[in-house]
């Protein structure tokens, strides 16, 4: 049961890299319900004020110095996907082994 559950964890997670890879540069350039209705309301320039957005690594939800814009896109969601596909197994870890700790 145990091999099943990982191999069904790394299916979906080939998965998931594919979608990332394949389907994100197709995404809509439209603003998404929350920016609409901060445009909307005017409070929208608050947040791209805010300074810490500057240094984050993927900025628009692409790869800065990558001309091509779809392949800029593809590839910072699947770095995205695996980084959280990443962090997801090591919490399971720490969690697994704090559980396994407290039982014994």
């Amino acid at each position: 049961m145990k091999n099943q559950l990982k191999g069904f964890l790394w299916i979906g997670f080939g998965v998931s890299l594919l979608l990332a890879l394949f389907l994100s540069p197709f995404a809509s350039s439209s603003p998404d319900g929350l920016e609409k209705v901060a445009e909307h309301h005017g409070f929208a320039e608050k947040g791209e004020r805010w300074t810490l957005w500057q240094y984050a690594p993927f900025r628009d939800y692409a790869i800065p110095g990558i001309e091509n814009e779809k392949l800029a896109t593809a590839l910072a969601g699947l770095i995205g996907t695996a980084g959280i596909f990443m962090i997801a197994i090591g919490l399971g870890k720490v969690l697994r082994k704090t559980k396994s700790s407290r039982n014994i």
